[in-house]
C-alpha cells in the first residue's frame, strides 16, 4: 500500500512543479485537478469575473473515487474542503512569499482582480485555514516555496514521510503465542 498527498496552496506556490517531481522521483500517480478537469469537461459553468471555468467539484470526486482507493496518489489543486477526508493521509500547503507570488502570477496573464484575488488568500492564508478545517490538524503541513533550493528540501522531506510511511504501513506483523 501506498499513501495519498494532496498539495494544495494559492495558484503560482509551485503544486505542479513539486507534484510532477515527486512523481518522478517515487513512482506515485501524479493527478493535476485542473487538467483531469479540463480532459473530462468537469465543468458546472464559466465565471465571467475571473475569466475561469467553475469546477464540478461532484463529478471531479467521482472520476477520483477509484484511484485514491488503490493509493499511490499525489493529487494538486488549489482548493481541498471537497475531497474526502479519508482520501489523504497527508496534507502539504505550500506558501510563497507575496512579491514572488505576484511576479509569478503576473507572468501567468492573470487579470488584475484575479491576481490581487490570489495575493489576498496568500496573505490571509485562506488555503492552510480550509486545509486545517477539512482534515486532522497532525496531518496538514506548510512548506516554503519560494526558491529551487526549497523545492529540493521539500522534496526530500516529502520523500522521507513517504519511505516511512510505507515501512509503517506495510510491515507485516506477526503474531507470536
Amino acid at each position: 500500500m501506498r499513501p495519498n498527498i494532496l498539495l494544495t496552496g494559492t495558484p503560482g506556490v509551485g503544486k505542479t512543479t513539486l507534484g510532477k517531481e515527486l512523481a518522478s522521483r517515487t513512482g506515485l500517480t501524479y493527478v493535476n485537478v485542473g487538467d483531469l478537469a479540463q480532459e473530462g469537461q468537469l465543468y458546472d459553468g464559466y465565471d465571467e469575473e475571473y475569466e475561469c471555468p467553475i469546477l464540478d467539484e461532484d463529478r471531479v470526486v467521482d472520476e477520483l473515487e477509484n484511484k485514491m482507493k488503490e493509493g499511490g496518489v499525489i493529487v494538486d489543486y488549489h482548493g481541498c474542503d471537497f475531497f474526502p477526508e479519508r482520501w489523504f493521509h497527508i496534507v502539504f500547503v505550500l506558501q510563497t512569499d507575496n512579491s514572488i507570488l505576484y511576479k509569478r502570477l503576473e507572468k501567468r496573464g492573470y487579470n488584475v482582480k484575479k491576481l490581487q484575488n490570489n495575493i489576498q488568500c496568500e496573505i490571509f492564508q485562506i488555503l492552510y485555514e480550509e486545509a486545517l478545517a477539512s482534515y486532522k490538524h497532525e496531518i496538514v503541513h506548510r512548506l516554503p516555496s519560494n526558491v529551487p533550493e526549497e523545492l529540493e528540501s521539500n522534496l526530500d522531506q516529502i520523500m522521507k514521510w513517504i519511505e516511512e510511511w510505507i515501512k509503517d504501513n506495510n510491515t507485516l506483523r506477526v503474531k507470536h503465542g
